[in-house]
């Protein structure tokens, strides 16, 4: 293993030390990714959407860069667009550059050189982007073999093992013959993860890779992309909207609404000093588990505007609790805040003064007169004097209903069986 973590394919197919070099043809001295003004139109029957509005941003070597955002604010879009796997009725503008060469436009031949080697993505759903006809095995051995041509079967197959070993999925010997159907969401998302970092990519773009997952998946799916990250050396752009998802593993964090970037900065920055408040807005719409008292969720109200004809001013403005006049005349520009960070509103120093705490600013969805300022029920446990919780016999008089005498009878026979596991089911 190499000091810098990263290790690189051999011919027999299992890990050597040192890391694969760059594609050749392009200047590794350059930044990975330079994107510079990306514009995406499709065109409808209704109007040209403009999904995506002057995307900027540069990833170096072994950065992490989350890219998070609601619904349709145009992350994914963005990341299709980097691959060349957009539709043939996108209208695409704008500079991708890979090493300092220029990818948009280049046909499908001259991109597939590129992407699983130079540039690979995570897609969002594995159900739809693992074939269900082929085995999984044989789905990472393509993968590998497209970009070695001098790697043997027997050879690709113990790499497709290694590779699955080393995502977490047991018994991989037997495993690698198995079809995507077989596995769990969790399983076929790490297989998904396997292909990407097959070839040892110096970048991994990941579209959401822990949606619709639990939250102890979720947690051990970013602990296998952090090892991607470790064994392939790459550098990673991760969109996602969930903030939370980001917390542990950007470096840099870009925040989209409405097609377009609204505020970008470091890690800390955006979590502790935001100066948008859009993102101050999904800041507060995480449950915090560090939060001294008992505090209502701020929600956002309202939705996205639509991406067709959008009217001047600010985007976020229908839905901003700090809307003035001035925010309807034109879509302000990203400011410089602080050193490496903009934010695109004309009130950041108003959102400054929040320090981060949302209920200052979106006070009229952060009320609640019924948890403001309690005390957390850990800390009632642990006051002095408190003693043990206590649970009451039987729950209020204004929260049962009187039964027959059938009825309780029945009702004790389930209680006394059914299995304690089991939770309500809608």
């Amino acid at each position: 293993m190499s000091t810098n973590g990263a290790t690189a394919v051999s011919s027999s197919g299992t890990l050597s030390k040192g890391r694969t070099q760059s594609l050749p043809g392009f200047d590794a001295s350059a930044p990975l990714l330079e994107v510079t003004d990306l514009n995406v139109r499709f065109p409808t029957e209704d109007g040209l959407v403009h999904a995506v509005r002057g995307v900027d941003y540069t990833l170096r070597s072994g950065e992490v860069l989350g890219i998070v955002g609601e619904s349709g604010s145009g992350k994914s879009v963005t990341s299709l667009a980097v691959m060349g796997l957009l539709p043939s009725n996108a209208r695409v503008t704008g500079s991708v550059k890979y090493r300092g060469q220029e990818l948009l436009g280049q046909n499908d031949r001259s991109m597939s050189r590129i992407r699983g080697k130079g540039v690979s993505m995570i897609f969002q759903d594995p159900m739809t982007s693992l074939d269900p006809v082929y085995k999984v095995g044989a789905q990472i051995e393509e993968t590998l073999r497209t970009h070695d041509r001098s790697l043997s079967s027997k050879a690709a197959e113990a790499r497709a093992v290694e590779l699955l070993e080393l995502v977490g999925i047991p018994n991989a010997v037997e495993r690698v013959h198995s079809y995507p159907h077989e596995f769990s969401g969790g399983m076929r998302q790490r297989v998904v993860i396997a292909i990407a970092m097959a070839n040892q990519p110096e970048v991994i773009i990941a579209d959401e890779p822990t949606t619709a997952l639990d939250v102890t998946v979720q947690a051990q799916i970013l602990e296998v992309l952090q090892t991607a990250l470790q064994e392939t050396g790459a550098a990673m752009v991760m969109i996602t909207h969930d903030l939370g998802v980001v917390a542990g593993i950007a470096d840099r964090v870009l925040v989209m609404y409405a097609g377009r970037p609204v505020e970008i900065g470091g890690v800390e920055d955006i979590y502790y000093e935001p100066r948008m408040p859009y993102t101050l807005g999904l800041l507060g719409s995480l449950p915090r588990l560090d939060a001294p008292t008992r505090e209502r969720l701020t929600p956002i109200t309202g939705a996205p505007p639509s991406l067709v004809n959008m009217p001047p001013g600010c985007p976020f403005a229908p839905r901003c609790p700090l809307h003035v006049d001035e925010c309807d005349a034109a879509e302000p520009p990203l400011y410089q805040v602080s050193p490496g960070h903009e934010a695109a509103c004309i009130r950041t120093e108003q959102v400054e003064r929040a320090h981060g705490h949302a209920a200052e600013v979106f006070s009229d969805t952060a009320s609640d007169a019924g948890l403001a300022g309690e005390a957390l029920p850990a800390d009632l446990a642990l006051a002095e004097g408190a003693g043990d919780a206590t649970v009451a016999d039987a729950p209020p008089a204004d929260q049962t209903e009187p039964v027959t005498g059938a009825q309780r009878d029945t009702g004790s026979i389930l209680s006394t069986h059914r299995d304690p596991t089991d939770g309500d089911r809608a």
